[in-house]
């Protein structure tokens, strides 16, 4: 069923998106990722870091990081050098290499990562 534009009550209804920020949106301050990087390593966090400093060090679509996984960036309690991520909208593999950011926080607790 729709809405008559003679209906009185058809002029009282809101668009579900207004007055809401639309299109892209910002990109994270410094202060906010250092901030997740604090947040993780205080509660012992080593692989969701690594993983999370490889996802801001790529640059990935937000399709390709939900994608990645911990086992493409770590195999057997080291982190690897590099990956390997097969980009969803070009359906090319994209290899990146892992800077020592994102590797330090698992070098840390080996046997964290080897959990996963």
């Amino acid at each position: 069923m729709g809405h008559s534009s003679i209906d009185p009550a058809f002029s009282e209804l809101r668009s579900w998106n207004e007055g809401r920020v639309l299109g892209a949106k910002r990109a994270s301050k410094p202060q906010q990722v250092w901030a997740i990087r604090f947040w993780l390593d205080q509660h012992q966090r080593l692989p969701n870091r690594a993983l999370f400093d490889f996802v801001i060090d790529v640059k990935l679509r937000g399709c390709d990081v939900v994608k990645v996984r911990i086992g493409d960036i770590v195999a057997g309690g080291r982190v690897r050098d590099r990956a390997i991520v097969v980009q969803q909208k070009t359906k090319r593999p994209v290899q990146f290499d892992i800077v020592e950011l994102a590797r330090k926080p698992c070098s840390l607790g080996s046997s964290a990562v080897a959990a996963y």
